[in-house]
């Protein structure tokens, strides 16, 4: 018979352990779409300490992957993402434990004329969506798939280039699908084609309106006063549109450069929407508004201080941060939202992709090292550093929790953050 203090003890250890797994189960917050929960690149209700160990975060499991920029997304115990290998694209689930692989969904990619393939990597491009039960993935020639998150079978597939008619980019398709409801919108460019939004459990087309060339910007949604917004970054326009049926709500033109190079548009509930583009065109601020029926847009500044390439950016209160440069020098520039006025700009980070949780920036240079910042509109400080990766690293990490998922054009690694 065991001892009542061993009793006890025992009694107190189940408890510890049972809080431990409460805690840690909270902890996580899947992350099922690119820029994350809210497409924004931001993860609440994390709490991380202010340095790492001078080796880096723990590293849980590190493995080969093959080619592409598309970034990782998260459910329960799967990750999904996208890469290139042996001529096929493969959309592929691994285990969050392990990354061992628990299906892998492969298919032949016929690249299109007039894609530049050679220079800029073979893609894919897109970031993986997670919608219910299903996972919705576009190729960097525009194939459309959406597959069974838990086995990978092929529930229906849609070629937006072919079929539709949809515009042909010169980096090839990059545009990350956005749900809602039971539809995902994706822009497709052509002749009623700006816009279309599928419905998710057949592939049949819900709606589809509009006549434009498409960029290579995934779409947000925003609320502006009561209404929920999709907002689109075009060849020649930035616009809203209503998800439901794809009317357009408002419109701002902007001239765009570079095979339509520009940032994921950042916006808050004061309104202000900023999107910046590289090769020349700069950074636009425009101020929405309504009065409950329509929804007016004004141009509040626009400069050319900072032109984001291909890298994201962070909104913290009134400032914006991110990279600033295309064949220039790259400086990781701090910019105030209300004037456009640059507040400091830094060598390093340099060309990064952010994410941003207690108050804290964790970034991914392009030469593959991480590191832990704290920036404010006076600096940045970095607090910690690790090179994890050789070779080119543009793709945006993950963070679902404390744990950390990144890759580049070869590998892909999960860290546990302290």
């Amino acid at each position: 018979m065991k001892h009542p203090q061993h009793q006890n003890v025992m009694l107190l250890n189940c408890v510890v352990y049972f809080v431990f797994l409460v805690i840690s189960f909270n902890a996580r917050g899947d992350w099922p779409q690119w820029g994350g929960p809210q497409r924004d690149f931001q993860v609440p209700n994390v709490n991380l300490k202010a340095t790492w160990p001078t080796s880096g975060p723990e590293q849980l499991w590190r493995r080969s992957l093959g080619d592409g920029f598309s970034s990782i997304v998260v459910t329960g115990r799967q990750l999904i993402t996208m890469y290139r290998a042996n001529d096929r694209e493969h959309i592929v689930s691994l285990d969050i434990q392990t990354g061992e692989t628990i299906w892998d969904h492969d298919y032949n990619v016929q690249f299109l004329t007039g894609t530049n393939v050679e220079e800029f990597g073979p893609g894919p491009l897109s970031t993986p969506l997670i919608t219910g039960e299903r996972i919705c993935t576009v190729g960097v020639t525009g194939v459309l798939h959406c597959l069974a998150t838990d086995t990978g079978a092929v529930v229906w597939k849609r070629d937006l280039l072919r079929d539709l008619k949809g515009t042909n980019l010169y980096r090839g398709y990059s545009a990350s699908p956005i749900a809602w409801e039971d539809t995902i919108i994706l822009p497709v460019g052509g002749a009623d084609h700006g816009l279309v939004a599928f419905r998710v459990r057949d592939g049949s087309i819900a709606w589809q309106r509009h006549d434009f060339a498409i960029s290579h910007v995934s779409p947000i949604l925003i609320r502006v006063g009561r209404q929920d917004q999709l907002v689109v970054v075009a060849d020649t326009l930035i616009a809203g549109f209503d998800p439901a049926t794809g009317n357009m709500l408002w419109k701002h033109k902007h001239p765009i450069a570079g095979g339509y190079v520009s940032s994921t548009p950042v916006c808050s509930d004061d309104g202000r929407l900023f999107f910046s583009a590289a090769y020349g065109i700069g950074s636009r601020c425009v101020q929405l508004d309504t009065d409950g029926t329509a929804t007016s847009v004004r141009e509040v500044w626009h400069n050319t201080h900072m032109r984001v390439h291909h890298s994201n950016v962070i909104r913290v209160g009134d400032v914006v941060y991110g990279t600033s440069g295309d064949f220039t020098a790259l400086l990781f520039t701090a910019m105030d939202l209300n004037s456009g006025e640059v507040l400091w700009r830094q060598r390093q980070p340099g060309r990064a992709n952010c994410i941003y949780a207690d108050r804290k920036f964790i970034v991914l240079q392009e030469d593959g090292t991480l590191m832990l910042a704290t920036m404010t509109p006076n600096d940045v400080t970095i607090h910690s550093t690790v090179k994890l990766f050789d070779g080119l690293a543009w793709t945006c990490p993950t963070l679902d929790g404390k744990r950390l998922y990144v890759r580049n054009r070869e590998e892909i690694m999960a860290l546990e953050l302290p």
